[in-house]
């Protein structure tokens, strides 16, 4: 496994991102979202996992226009008793993420994934707030996304005019999954019904699933809601969602 910490010339700045590959053979690439604690240890190990199967994976950090990554160089501490107010502190951060600036961005991150991967589309994964940005990055590159995949994403739909879900019909040709926590108030049965409902209306092939006692954040290793049944459920799901659209 090849390991490397790299920087991506965005319109905005430079953005640091962690990168996995088997070697250096061309493999297919797939762009990695982070939650909203970012690049960090947990994450690397994600990203091996993925890359472990034979994909250049890349992880950016997302919040790069307030300093380089790890979060908590930005907000403090993030781990154990300081998770709930460090993610208060993040939330600034998130909401700098306009949809411009996803757009601009997730273009920069597609660049420089077609420089270091196969030719041909890529794959989208997003873990809670990343599952938004996947999305919103599939939205703006058409013909660049074979795949989108989304974890325990809260947020998708909501009341506002540029609610998430309303743009489904601008994800085109390509294959989502979604794995929904089951105790997620972001991501409510309400809220999954209607999302449904805008794929159908849109013709998005996609698949969307609810992990029974799952919890917002069951992917992340480091995260206090982790569920290792539910995490390695959502490898297979992603292993599965690759293969049949990047080989």
């Amino acid at each position: 496994m090849k390991r490397e910490t790299i920087d991506i010339k965005t319109p905005d700045g430079v953005a640091n991102a962690y990168l996995a590959r088997p070697d250096d053979e061309p493999h297919p690439g797939v762009l990695f979202i982070s939650d909203a604690f970012g690049l960090r240890p947990a994450i690397e190990e994600m990203v091996d996992r993925v890359a472990a199967d034979g994909y250049v994976v890349l992880a950016p950090n997302v919040f790069y226009r307030a300093g380089r990554s790890p979060v908590e160089d930005l907000v403090g501490p993030v781990g154990g008793e300081r998770r709930a107010p460090a993610f208060q502190a993040v939330l600034p951060l998130i909401g700098e993420l306009t949809p411009k600036r996803v757009a601009r961005d997730g273009a920069a991150y597609l660049d420089y994934l077609g420089q270091v991967a196969a030719p041909g589309p890529v794959a989208l994964t997003g873990y809670c707030m990343g599952g938004r940005l996947a999305w919103r990055i599939a939205t703006t590159q058409p013909g660049r996304v074979a795949a989108l995949a989304a974890f325990h994403t809260a947020g998708l739909v909501t009341d506002e005019p540029d609610s998430t879900h309303l743009s489904a019909v601008d994800l085109g040709p390509i294959e989502a999954y979604f794995g929904f926590a089951d105790d997620d108030p972001g991501a409510t049965s309400e809220q999954i019904a209607t999302l449904r409902q805008a794929l159908d209306a849109a013709g998005v092939r996609y698949t969307a699933e609810v992990y029974e006692g799952a919890r917002h954040g069951y992917a992340v290793p480091d995260a206090p809601a982790y569920d290792p049944i539910a995490s390695e459920r959502q490898f297979r799901e992603l292993r599965a969602l690759l293969a049949r659209t990047l080989r």
